[in-house]
């Protein structure tokens, strides 16, 4: 498997991360991940729908705490065929939780604890931690990679125009 000693920094401190990020253009990964009841989900359950595939390191975290908040209230201005998934290696039902306190309930949040599928795939395992690095991938209705921005600073938050743009050029 492919490392990337550097690819991210975690309080200026370099990680290295597992896998490679897939090519914008291409076919986006279809792996299986968790939802909060256990239940396996697949990234090809949304094909049709535009996706918005957002990677933290943990919900527990005051960043990735902020973030899925702020893509939770950016969901309701996307319409119904824009989905936010939220994905950490957090256990299934940590996330439920943390979803139910923090008011969340325009996102889905998903688990790849397991056997970090998703982390491999998309290139987002941070090796030394077997967290998610914090990433957004914007993936077309057709399942084809259309937009992909790996923050190189964990503790920095995504650029959410960028993000937001790339999901309305598929409108």
């Amino acid at each position: 498997m492919k490392t990337n000693p550097g690819a991210v920094t975690f309080r200026g401190n370099p990680l290295t991360l597992v896998g490679e990020v897939p090519a914008v253009g291409r076919a986006a990964p279809d792996v299986t991940v968790l939802d909060n009841g256990l239940k396996p989900a697949k990234l090809s359950d949304y094909r049709g729908k535009t996706v918005v595939l957002v990677t933290v390191p943990s919900l527990d975290t005051p960043v990735c705490d902020t973030e899925t908040r702020r893509f939770n209230r950016e969901a309701v201005g996307l319409g119904g065929s824009v989905v936010v998934l939220v994905v950490s290696v957090d256990l299934p039902f940590g996330q439920g939780r943390w979803c139910g306190a923090a008011g969340v309930d325009r996102v889905v949040t998903l688990s790849d604890h397991r056997d970090t599928a998703l982390g491999l795939a998309y290139g987002v395992l941070i090796q030394e931690l077997r967290l998610l690095a914090r990433s957004v991938f914007v993936i077309g209705p057709d399942g084809v990679l259309r937009y992909a921005q790996v923050v190189k600073e964990i503790t920095k938050e995504p650029d959410y125009e960028a993000v937001l743009s790339a999901v309305r050029a598929l409108r």
